[in-house]
């Protein structure tokens, strides 16, 4: 079994925050990959369910972030797992917003949700970094991490989420740098190309020929992230 642990502070106060990117992960994936209902279990948000024939626990502890370690420390131990099949899915920094790195130990970097699964587990679990940027001074950290995502972010956060949930087996097998590969190409900014002179513009189909129909969107966050940054403008 696989644990993937997404971290965040619990409650419709922190439910946009750039801190909580990695709940909104986890609830992309469990919405993407059909997992049961959330329930209660490990001082957390659990839900169980298989990705590519792998068994995968959800975890989005409720312990808040600074103690997210006695959420996770209690599910390692009553699995009897190991500390290398958790994942942890949090927000990083150091990172552009957008971007995702892979990484296994390590330090904890200043997040103090790292540092308490880190002090239950230790180190050696695998870590999903997703850039929220950093404001440039030491002081702004605070209020950056527990601000909210803007509108202007929506389109790069849809796109990351989603690039995640649709790759996650990848993950789940542990083929940790296809899973960052395929991130990437799917999220970094494709150039522009410019239009061949010869293309036809508006041609209407032939007759007897059915027109092409716009796939649904298959991305079921979208809308819920559309309400999530729209209770910033509500508050």
């Amino acid at each position: 079994m696989l644990i993937l642990v997404g971290l965040g502070n619990p409650g419709a106060k922190y439910a946009s925050n750039r801190h909580n990117i990695g709940f909104m992960a986890a609830d992309v994936i469990h919405t993407r990959h059909r997992f049961p209902a959330w329930r209660k279990n490990f001082q957390a948000e659990v839900s169980e369910g298989t990705i590519g024939g792998e068994r995968v626990l959800l975890m989005k502890p409720q312990t808040y972030m600074n103690e997210s370690g006695r959420s996770v420390g209690d599910a390692v131990r009553f699995l009897k797992l190991a500390p290398s099949d958790v994942v942890v899915i949090h927000d990083e920094l150091d990172l552009p917003p957008g971007k995702l790195r892979m990484k296994v130990g390590g330090g904890h970097g200043g997040h103090n949700g790292l540092r308490s699964i880190t002090g239950q587990i230790t180190d050696a679990y695998r870590r999903m970094r997703l850039g929220i940027g950093h404001p440039g001074d030491k002081a702004l950290v605070h209020a950056h991490v527990l601000s909210d995502f803007a509108k202007a972010d929506r389109d790069w956060l849809v796109k990351l989420l989603d690039a995640i949930a649709d790759n996650a087996e990848e993950l789940v097998k542990g083929a940790d740098a296809t899973f960052a590969n395929r991130v990437h190409a799917i999220t970094e900014p494709k150039p522009e190309r410019k239009p061949k002179l010869d293309a036809a513009i508006d041609k209407p189909a032939p007759a007897g020929e059915p027109t092409a129909e716009k796939p649904p969107e298959k991305n079921a966050m979208a809308a819920i992230l559309k309400s999530l940054l729209a209770q910033k403008n509500r508050r």
